[in-house]
């Protein structure tokens, strides 16, 4: 039926939308009612869990915002002041959980309109018989009323309320709380989280922030309130200065005297934070301080210095230095506290304490970072008296550094003001004073105050060039002339240490060539001061002189031409000729300091002269000083190539050095050829950081090292290889680091080039790269015959050379150089070559890609690992290749690394590998240094460590239960080797289940355990003393029954672990304190001296147990 053009709806629809209406009415019905039982419980119930569950049903809309302060009328309105706290409790924690929820005006409207009718029906009656009055209500009312007409009118800037109406609304709320500030003191606490919540909220309008803290410095007294209220109200200040810095800048000093009054007397650490960060964010934001400069001062300073001690087990966290911290920042904030902190500072640096006159000195350093002359003039002669008093007669280090660092930032303060035509200069008249009470003491270079003086002198100096230019004109005469008048070597390196003082302050500030320049205008004396303590017989005054002489160097302009000439042959002199190593090490460091500066003078003078003296054979010198001088000229040349255009120069000499001392026989030779592999190394390394050096030298030496062990390796071939110096184990493993440190820099497409060359000279015998390749057989390093040996030998160099490349340089024949090196690493005789090829195998395999090629080589490995490991001849060889893949695939967690693991586990009980597999577990976690490791660009992956001990620990614990007592020792090394190279933390938290085992461990026969036992141990005690100290009594039986032991580690380590005892509870220990100083006599008398260094350290220890202070 259509009545109108509108549709009616049939009687059945209009029951079914009524049923829907009452069903809904019932609904909200009951979730009003469960909201008023849970209401009464928090109230007069006790029941703070139901807080909880009103803020959720606001949440998810069981009930609104105008339902709960409805349902909190009876106990808004309740004379009872308990009743009135408990209901705004709830409502302000209620707030407090939603704020975040209440965006929007209209939430609030809605709390404001509920709280404008139970205020209005109840709140008149609750203040005249309680607290307020009802003249006070009529004010209320009138404030509301007044700033909504203002809001009205626009006065209120940024604020555009929806309506009048709405405006009110809001303000009821806030005035609502405002106005409990005036209840009973059981419910400000309450009142005050609500104004928290409040001030989070970003839609209050303007100036409600100004209300809400006015009615709280003039309604709250915070010193009687508890801690938690406290921080609410500095928490409320804090959010606001967030969010409304206009406004309460608009407040002007009244905002800062009310803060003032707010943290007067808080003696809590926690508030105190808060309060400093309010403080400093006072000064920082410019808000105005007004005639209360010196109470905000007052308020702050009253705490210096701080003087706290965090209770044990502080849940907090709270530090003396953060305290500390927090209020240096307040008081070093603004230059307007200068003239109350300064007479404070100085007050607190006379004081008796050494904490106050440390706290004192830091807090000047801070403050001259943002003071001026103006602020520091009147307190310029106090302040230097103090600073003078505490270097020269403090006893303690810190004091003194302290010290120097404020006298530094005072004259870098000075430093940096700008001077007027009619203003003193500061800074010339403090430095004056300086210079005038400690420059006469750098004549008495034998008394207690030349150093103290010189050490002041130098912090100033230090400030600044100006303040560098007015100390140095009048010192650095004064120290030549005194260098002079004293001849004994004491004097003069005292003296000549001050003057390298003041010589590394103008290596600070540059350039010498300015006309202003003091050490320009002394050139002459210096250098000769200098190069006189070089050649002084006293070896301390060569290394002062060695020190004086690189500063000098580094001063561009500085040197003469000819002076510079000098300077190369006193290097040479002492690097070559002095009897002590510490000159001659000074000088090669100090010449590869200056070489990068000075590189022709270097290349063209000194390379020349040690290139002379390795070739020089002087008869009348003994074969050991001429051993002695080769390998001083070898370390010089390693030294001074830190130029690129020097190693073009250094390198040709050591490589025709090493072809000269190679076709020797002897095992002097032997050691030459590792000297200079050694300094080839060196050189290497300096030439990482350049790629052009890098390209350079892997160009030059690569071919070559490769072409001299080729033609020997050729010529021995009928021979036995022993007597060949270059074919000789030692000697490759040192060509070993040399050819990996040519190698792991190179770029991709450089090393692309490279092992294009290198890898079909093992593979095909293709020599043509090589220089001199005039060789009299061919070069086949992976065929059968006991003849070619000594080629096999040479597998370590192509080991060092393919493991170090880039992962992404693809390796030509890889397949079948895998082939080849899986069969050399299990058929060789020579455990040297069969180890080699085994690290070289697994070097490749760490780094191959995944797929099936990988699993296709996986899967030969173990068929020929299996095999051998079970008899024949070479189970060592198969033993030794299983623990290098293993690690190679552990490293990048390979899934058949547990395979292999598992076999190498099941060897532990194996009589003849056993040992040799429980040591292959040190392998396994121990960085290895010349294969699979990141420098060489291997693949490992972060915490394989951790993941090895979780997946195979419990495997060896396990084994260890189940062994043979033959065999046990063997789980209880690996178990060792395993935990003493597992990262500290994760042992710790293991250490319980695993204490019992290795103390089990000290008891095994075999020095290795012992060893690894105890380096496992000793770190344990000092990290986890509380687990330890179950098993004290077995700690000390175990450590002093070792302490006795044949092998000197193992002596040494149980020593440190009997010191490291001391770490425990003293309560634990002191029943044992007797038994251990008597067994500590014992190896005071060791035959070995560093044994009877640990037993005298362990032994006093022992001997302090209990003592004071301790």
């Amino acid at each position: 039926m259509r009545t109108g053009g509108c549709r009616w709806p049939l009687p059945e629809a209009r029951g079914v939308m009524a049923a829907a209406r009452a069903e809904a009415e019932a609904e909200a019905q009951a979730a009003v009612t469960a909201l008023a039982v849970s209401v009464r419980d928090f109230v007069t119930g006790q029941q703070d869990g139901r807080a909880a569950e009103v803020a959720a049903g606001l949440k998810d809309g069981s009930w609104t915002v105008l339902q709960l302060v409805e349902a909190l009328g009876f106990c808004l309105e309740n004379t009872d002041p308990r009743v009135r706290g408990r209901g705004m409790q709830l409502l302000s924690q209620v707030l407090l959980e939603c704020y975040s929820v209440l965006q929007e005006k209209e939430d609030w409207c809605q709390i404001g309109a509920a709280v404008q009718r139970t205020d209005s029906a109840g709140i008149a009656g609750v203040r005249c018989g309680d607290c307020v009055g009802p003249e006070v209500l009529l004010k209320w009312r009138v404030s509301v009323r007044m700033r909504v007409r203002a809001a009205e009118h626009g006065q209120q800037t940024g604020f555009r309320a929806k309506s009048p109406g709405a405006l009110e609304e809001v303000l009821h709320l806030v005035l609502f709380y405002e106005n409990r500030l005036q209840d009973h003191h059981l419910v400000i606490p309450s009142v005050l989280q609500g104004l928290r919540a409040l001030s989070m909220c970003e839609v209050l309008s303007p100036g409600l922030a100004v209300s809400v803290l006015k009615a709280i410095f003039q309604e709250v007294h915070v010193q009687s309130l508890l801690q938690l209220d406290r921080h609410t109200v500095y928490s409320i200040i804090t959010n606001f200065m967030g969010t409304r810095e206009e406004e309460l800048k608009g407040l002007g000093a009244d905002f800062t005297f009310g803060f003032i009054q707010v943290m007067d007397g808080e003696k809590d650490p926690r508030n105190l934070l808060v309060a400093f960060q309010i403080v400093r964010d006072l000064i920082a934001k410019n808000y105005a301080l007004g005639p209360f400069v010196e109470e905000l001062f007052e308020v702050t300073s009253c705490y210096f210095p701080i003087d706290f001690t965090p209770p044990p087990n502080d849940p907090h966290g709270i530090q003396r230095e953060d305290l500390i911290l927090s209020l240096r920042a307040v008081l070093a904030s603004t230059p307007q506290f200068a003239e109350f902190l300064l007479p404070l500072l100085i007050e607190k640096m006379d004081s008796d304490l050494q904490s106050a006159k440390l706290d004192a000195l830091q807090t000047l350093t801070a403050c001259c970072a943002i003071y001026g002359q103006k602020e520091l003039q009147e307190f310029l002669p106090s302040l230097w008296s103090s600073l003078r008093r505490e270097v020269f007669q403090t006893a303690s280090e810190k004091v003194e550094a302290e010290s120097l660092a404020a006298l530094h930032a005072l004259s870098a303060c000075l430093s940096r003001s700008v001077l007027s035509s009619d203003t003193e200069d500061l800074l010339d008249s403090f430095l004056s004073s300086i210079l005038q009470d400690c420059r006469h003491h750098l004549c008495e270079p034998d008394m207690k105050l030349v150093w103290p003086s010189a050490k002041i002198l130098q912090a100033a100096a230090g400030a600044s060039l100006r303040a560098c230019h007015h100390i140095t004109r009048s010192v650095l005469p004064l120290l030549l002339e005194q260098y002079t008048k004293h001849p004994q070597s004491s004097q003069r390196r005292t003296i000549l240490e001050m003057l390298l003082g003041f010589l590394e302050l103008q290596q600070k500030w540059g350039h010498v060539e300015e006309e202003e320049s003091t050490l320009l205008s002394l050139q002459a004396p210096v250098c000769s001061v200098v190069f006189s303590a070089l050649t002084d017989p006293s070896v301390q005054l060569q290394l002062v002189g060695i020190r004086a002489l690189t500063v000098l160097g580094s001063l561009r302009g500085f040197l003469s031409p000819s002076d510079l000439e000098l300077v190369v042959d006193h290097l040479i002199r002492l690097a070559l000729c002095e009897e002590d190593s510490q000159s001659s090490e000074a000088a090669m460091e100090a010449a590869g300091s200056l070489a990068p500066i000075y590189p022709k003078v270097f290349s063209g003078r000194m390379v020349p002269r040690l290139e002379e003296e390795l070739q020089s054979e002087q008869e009348e010198e003994s074969s050991c000083d001429r051993c002695s001088l080769r390998q001083r000229c070898l370390q010089a040349l390693a030294a001074v190539s830190t130029h690129t255009s020097i190693v073009r120069e250094t390198v040709p000499v050591l490589l025709q050095h090493l072809r000269k001392v190679q076709k020797g026989s002897d095992a002097g030779s032997a050691q030459d050829i590792i000297s200079v592999c050694q300094s080839l190394h060196r050189v290497a390394l300096r030439c990482q950081q350049d790629a052009e050096s890098c390209w350079y030298y892997h160009q030059a030496v690569v071919p070559c090292l490769l072409a001299m062990a080729v033609q020997a390796a050729m010529q021995e071939s009928t021979h036995p290889p022993l007597g060949k110096a270059l074919l000789q184990e030692e000697v490759l493993a040192a060509m070993v680091p040399v050819i990996s440190a040519a190698t792991t820099h190179l770029s991709p497409e450089l090393a692309a080039q490279s092992v294009s060359h290198v890898v079909p000279l093992f593979l095909n015998g293709e020599v043509s790269f090589l220089p001199q390749n005039s060789f009299p057989c061919s070069f086949q390093p992976f065929q059968d015959g006991e003849c070619l040996e000594a080629q096999r030998r040479l597998v370590a160099l192509l080991m060092a050379f393919v493991c170090s490349l880039p992962r992404n340089v693809a390796i030509p024949q890889q397949e079948w150089l895998l082939r080849e090196l899986l069969a050399l690493s299990c058929s060789c005789n020579c455990p040297f070559t069969a180890t080699t090829a085994a690290k070289c195998f697994a070097g490749l395999v760490n780094k191959h890609p995944a797929g099936q090629q990988l699993d296709e080589i996986l899967q030969l490995a173990v068929n020929r690992i299996e095999p051998g490991l079970a008899e024949g001849l070479h189970r060592t060889q198969a033993l030794t290749l299983l623990l290098w893949v293993t690690k190679a695939l552990v490293l990048r967690y390979h899934p058949l690394s547990s395979h292999l693991t598992d076999k190498l586990l099941g060897l532990l009980s194996d009589t003849e590998l056993g040992p040799a597999a429980a040591d292959g577990f040190s392998l396994l976690m121990a960085e290895s240094p010349d294969v699979l490791h990141k420098g060489c660009h291997a693949d490992v992956r972060i915490m394989f460590r951790q993941r090895f001990f979780t997946d195979n620990v419990p495997k060896l614990v396990q084994g260890f239960h189940g062994a043979g007592p033959d065999v046990k020792a063997n789980y209880l090394k690996g178990l060792s080797h395993v935990l003493n190279h597992l990262p500290k933390p994760v042992l710790v938290t293991e250490l319980p289940t695993l204490l019992s085992l290795l103390l089990e461990a000290l008891s095994c026969s075999d020095r290795v355990v012992q060893l690894s036992t105890l380096s496992c141990l000793q770190p344990l005690l000092l990290e986890a003393p509380q687990i330890m100290s179950l098993h004290v009594d077995t700690l000390v039986t175990k450590f002093l029954s070792l302490a006795s032991s044949p092998t000197m580690a193992v002596r040494i380590a149980a020593l440190r672990c009997a010191n490291a005892l001391t770490s425990l509870p003293t309560i634990v220990l002191l029943p044992y304190k007797a038994r251990v100083i008597r067994a500590l006599a014992k190896p005071l008398d060791d035959k070995k001296r560093l044994v009877r260094k640990e037993a005298v350290a362990a032994r006093g220890e022992w001997f302090l147990l209990g003592s004071p202070g301790r």
